[in-house]
Formats: structure tokens, C-alpha cells, sequence
């Protein structure tokens, strides 16, 4: 197996996949954030920072910004009331699921372009791409 082709094939494909048009603008780092809740919150401020790759004021600072625009929301977490966890709101639940929806619809598209035989293969590697997502997961 080339694992340089792989590499470059996935970071090409990542690249164009995260800049199919989105319906609202924002950058990669808000995104990130609003996926990272959506699939994994609500989460305290300090159980995104290794996620995200920010450093805790960049991160504090989006934060407060997303909960401006009425993204997200901060509660008490309820085994320590010192801390507060971080949650989507409707809106950011709207942002997330829209954007789905939409890579679905371009994805959608362009596997139609596909021969039968080059998407049987495409199928076949969903289960793959899968538990290299999840090995990555699992490795610190």
C-alpha cells in the first residue's frame, strides 16, 4: 500500500469535502468547535482544548463569541459548580446539521459522477475509513 498516496488522496479529498459552499461562513476553528459539540458535548472549556488545537484564551475567546451569536450556551456542570460545560443551542445544532445536509446534497453529486464499479469500491472502503477514524481515536 502507498501510505504517501493515501495520505495525499485524504488530505485532498478532506480539503475540498470541508469547503463544499456552506450556507454561513464561519472559520475552520468555530466549525470545529460547533462539531466537536455537536458529536461529543456538552464538554467543559478544558475537555475541547486537545480537540481543537487552540491555546485556552484562543479558545475561551471563540467560545464567548459562539455564545454571543447564540450559538452555544454555558450551564453549570452539575458534578462540580465551579465548572461550567459547553453545549450547542438550537441554532448551533441548526449550523451543524445544515452543513450535513448540504455535503450530503455536493457528495451526493459527484458519487453519481461515478462508475458502478468505482462506487462498489467507495462503499466498500466506508467501513475502513471508519475504523481508522476510531484507531485514531483510541491512539493518544
Amino acid at each position: 500500500m502507498d501510505i504517501d498516496r493515501l495520505t495525499t488522496v485524504i488530505e485532498d479529498f478532506t480539503t475540498i469535502f470541508i469547503r463544499l459552499p456552506p450556507v454561513r461562513k464561519f472559520n475552520f476553528s468555530a466549525l470545529s468547535v460547533l462539531h466537536t459539540l455537536h458529536r461529543d458535548g456538552p464538554l467543559r472549556l478544558t475537555e475541547l482544548l486537545p480537540t481543537e488545537q487552540l491555546k485556552q484564551p484562543a479558545l475561551t475567546s471563540l467560545v464567548s463569541n459562539l455564545e454571543q451569536e447564540g450559538l452555544v450556551e454555558r450551564r453549570p456542570d452539575p458534578t462540580d459548580g465551579r465548572a461550567s460545560l459547553i453545549s450547542l443551542t438550537g441554532a448551533g445544532r441548526e449550523i451543524v446539521n445544515t452543513r450535513h445536509a448540504h455535503r450530503i446534497e455536493k457528495l451526493t453529486a459527484l458519487v453519481d459522477r461515478l462508475s458502478p464499479e468505482e462506487r462498489a469500491v467507495l462503499a466498500g472502503s466506508v467501513d475502513v475509513l471508519h475504523r481508522l477514524t476510531e484507531l485514531a481515536e483510541d491512539t493518544p
